[in-house]
């Protein structure tokens, strides 16, 4: 049965709005701590990141985009030569052959250029609607928010969303998050989970939000 989500009560429109009035209060107007120049190099970072560390890709890409930052230069690297680069990222084999076959798209079909449509990007290898949301979000094309472990476990936490896939999370959360807040609002949640609402022992004496989380209890003096 499709599910048929309630509008928030005004009170907990209330709590959402203070929500993220505070988390744009404390943590400001954050990107993505992955390292890019261009959305070609975004968008390889993003792919690379999918189950692998910010700080892991980073690594990697640091090497390779001092050689190659073009679909065209990677495109010539081939797989062989790209592999080495990112062989300390999980699924790296798979990652390589995606990259590979994206820049062959890009420079076929759109010139080398990154097509900044969610179906377009969503079409290319590799690139799925998490990778599209990140993309799209990150160079201010469009609002999204994509859900990743961090965003889906601070969205339970927080009680903003039941949902049970990361799509019904994510449409939980565009249709409650206040409008003026939808840009940065993944971020934040990305930056909470990351570094205050871990996945085993929360840090809610460090939480900007405690006093307004249902689950502050759940983890007082665990």
């Amino acid at each position: 049965m499709k599910r048929k989500p309630r509008p928030p009560a005004p009170k907990e429109r209330e709590r959402i709005k203070a929500l993220f009035d505070r988390f744009a209060a404390h943590l400001g107007d954050p990107k993505t701590e992955l390292d890019y120049s261009s959305p070609f190099t975004l968008l390889v970072a993003v792919v690379l990141s999918a189950q692998a560390t910010d700080k892991s890709v980073n690594k990697a890409t640091e090497r390779l985009y001092a050689v190659a930052d073009t679909p065209q230069q990677i495109l010539d690297l081939g797989e062989a030569g790209l592999t080495p680069y990112i062989a300390s990222i999980g699924l790296f084999r798979t990652k390589a052959k995606n990259v590979i076959a994206l820049s062959r798209i890009l420079i076929e079909r759109y010139g080398g250029e990154v097509p900044l449509q969610r179906e377009a990007l969503m079409a290319l290898p590799g690139v799925g609607r998490k990778t599209a949301s990140v993309v799209l979000n990150e160079l201010d094309v469009e609002p999204a928010i994509a859900v990743d472990t961090h965003v889906y476990r601070v969205a339970h936490r927080l009680k903003l969303s039941a949902g049970k896939t990361p799509d019904q999370v994510e449409a939980d959360l565009m249709r409650i998050v206040p409008p003026e807040r939808l840009t940065r609002a993944h971020h934040w949640l990305i930056l909470h989970g990351r570094y205050v609402c871990v996945a085993r022992k929360p840090k809610c004496g460090e939480c900007i939000v405690a006093d307004l989380c249902p689950s502050r209890e759940l983890f007082l003096g665990g």
